[in-house]
């Protein structure tokens, strides 16, 4: 079986909307388990030249997405929450997503993003619509 970090930054390599035009970069993948980069540009700013909050949504969104995705199922998102806790300024963040719950049709996952310094900024909790199972 194909390496789940290869295969995931192929797949992100492939993509060229949203996710492509906002640097986000695969660290490493595991299953339902993913550690995402954003990396910040000035189209990432917002008017305080800080991340904007969609920027950091979208960078938890996609982690999560592919955590949920990458064994082959097809999911969508269902419903999401996100707390800011500090500005995001530097570089780049990382969202980190980890599987609360692996169901038939219903996946949740909390995602924590933290700064270069490894500080937290923003937690989500996102729930996935599971559209099919994959090649399991």
């Amino acid at each position: 079986m194909e390496n789940l970090t290869a295969k995931a930054k192929k797949i992100l390599g492939e993509i060229n909307g949203f996710i492509g035009a906002n640097n986000y970069k695969v660290i490493k993948v595991e299953n339902h388990y993913c550690e995402l980069e954003g990396i910040i540009t000035e189209t990432s700013l917002n008017n305080l030249n800080i991340a904007h909050g969609g920027y950091i949504f979208g960078l938890a969104d996609t982690a999560a997405g592919i955590a949920a995705m990458i064994e082959g199922e097809t999911a969508v998102t269902m419903d999401s929450n996100i707390n800011y806790f500090k500005p995001a300024v530097g570089n780049k963040i990382i969202a980190i997503a980890k599987a609360l719950k692996v169901g038939k049709t219903i996946s949740v996952f909390e995602v924590l993003i933290n700064n270069e310094k490894d500080e937290l900024i923003a937690k989500a909790t996102i729930s996935y619509c599971i559209l099919n199972k994959g090649n399991k």
